[in-house]
């Protein structure tokens, strides 16, 4: 382990915060920009830093929830975003374990593929359903999430770094 990186005993996240999280992603994704070539999913974003660092709080079934309401959103497929934000959830879950350990930098690199096949499968149900392909210069997106993931990480997880009773005699 490296010395210069500061270790932190994180406190237990809210349910509160939990849901206040994924409001925020959810306003953002309504956000005008959420059409421009480039702009991050935030729910899905948002969806994968939960299923890492919280799986029993935050799983599949949230997932699939708040993939019908990006559907309701998108005035998309029913089910397209939902199918994808389940899948992307469940792969979150099965390698949190692993990933928990690496630093942030490297965790974006375990999370770009999640997000890659997330956004490779809404590009297949659009295809298969409008016969048309929207170009391969949608995964933009992918990338510009993963180059945000420390921001995220440090965002989300700010709440839990306080300390309950600060004591300075203390080195954790």
């Amino acid at each position: 382990m490296s010395g210069s990186r500061p270790h932190y005993i994180l406190l237990p996240v809210s349910p509160l915060f939990i849901a206040f999280s994924l409001v925020c992603a959810f306003m953002l994704n309504l956000m005008p920009w959420g059409r421009w070539v480039g702009a991050p999913d935030f729910v899905a974003l948002v969806l994968v830093f939960w299923g890492i660092h919280q799986p029993r709080k935050v799983g599949i079934g949230v997932a699939f929830c708040m993939g019908l309401l990006m559907d309701v959103h998108d005035a998309s497929l029913l089910g397209e975003n939902a199918l994808s934000y389940t899948l992307l959830s469940y792969l979150a879950i099965m390698i949190h374990r692993r990933v928990l350990w690496f630093p942030v930098m490297t965790q974006a690199m375990h999370v770009f593929p999640l997000l890659l096949l997330a956004q490779a499968i809404q590009l297949v149900v659009h295809f298969v359903v409008s016969g048309r392909f929207p170009g391969l210069l949608q995964f933009v997106e992918s990338v510009v999430a993963v180059a945000i993931w420390p921001v995220i990480t440090w965002l989300l997880l700010a709440p839990q770094r306080r300390a309950v009773d600060r004591d300075h005699t203390r080195p954790i």
